[in-house]
This record gives C-alpha cells, sequence and structure tokens, in this order.
C-alpha cells in the first residue's frame, strides 16, 4: 500500500516539475519587471545612472503584470473553486454517514426495546408455571393419598368378591 501512494506521489512530483518547466519557460520569454543586474546600472564611479524609461518600456511592463496578475487571479479562483466542491462532497457525505448512523441507531433501538419485551414476557411465564407447579406438589401428595386409598379399596373388594 505504501509503494502504491509513494508511486503516485512520484507521478504528481513528476507532474509539477513538467509544470513548473513549463512556467518558467513561458516566463523565460516575458520581459521583466526587476533589473536584472543593478551593477549595469552603476557608472565605474559609483554613481547611477538610470537610461530613460519610455513610454512603451513602461506599457509593456504593466501588460506583463497585468497578464500575471489575471493569470494568478484565475488561478486562485480555479483553486476555490475545487475547494468549494471537495468540502461540498465532504459534507454531503458527512451528512449522508450521519442519516445512515441515526437509521442503523433507530433500529437498534427497537430491536433492543422488542427483544427486552418478549424476554419480559418470558420470564413472567417461567415464574407463572413455577407458581402453578407449586400448586403441583400439594396435589401430586393428595394423589397419592388418594392412589393408595383406592389400591385398598380395591384389595378390600377383591377380597370380598373372592370369598369362597
Amino acid at each position: 500500500m505504501e509503494e502504491l501512494s509513494s508511486a503516485a506521489t512520484g507521478d504528481q512530483r513528476d507532474k509539477s516539475t513538467e509544470e513548473e518547466v513549463i512556467i518558467r519557460e513561458v516566463d523565460t520569454d516575458q520581459p521583466s519587471t526587476c533589473p536584472e543586474n543593478e551593477l549595469d546600472d552603476r557608472e565605474l564611479d559609483g554613481s547611477e545612472s538610470k537610461p530613460p524609461l519610455n513610454k512603451s518600456d513602461i506599457l509593456k511592463a504593466v501588460e506583463v503584470v497585468e497578464r500575471d496578475s489575471r493569470a494568478i487571479a484565475d488561478s486562485f479562483s480555479s483553486l476555490f473553486v475545487s475547494l468549494r466542491l471537495a468540502l461540498s462532497e465532504v459534507t454531503s457525505g458527512s451528512v449522508d454517514h450521519m442519516r445512515c448512523f441515526g437509521d442503523a441507531a433507530g433500529r437498534l433501538q427497537e430491536s433492543a426495546l422488542d427483544a427486552a419485551t418478549k424476554g419480559n414476557r418470558y420470564i413472567n411465564s417461567c415464574l407463572r408455571l413455577n407458581e402453578e407447579m407449586k400448586g403441583m406438589e400439594s396435589l401430586a401428595t393428595q394423589l397419592k393419598v388418594l392412589r393408595r386409598n383406592v389400591d385398598a379399596l380395591d384389595t378390600a373388594v377383591n377380597k370380598l368378591v373372592r370369598l369362597p
């Protein structure tokens, strides 16, 4: 995974280097507004001699500055549009995730309440059955006594019927 990210970073560096080269090539064709070498403008005695600036040179320099300013403004505009789009996508993704999380939490809560209700019903049924079974013990004891009495009666009847 790191190899892929480093390869992607390398590709991006190559692209940015190519763009820089292209930009540098374009910039070298345009006249610069900064003096190239300040020592060339000085006389031997150290005093500065400024060549007379004519109107066409000033206009060319202003045009270059305007063109550069427009390019920078377009670049910033493009950057802000990209940032706005990315922010919008991230925000809408976050909103979608929050809705999904809310739905999942609601369904989980409903399921937990349903399970708790069914569990309480089961526990109550078990408690009722336990109470009923407690009554069965005394009934079982009564049935045993009754069975003994019936057996004793049966034995007595059989003795009476078999009289010789």
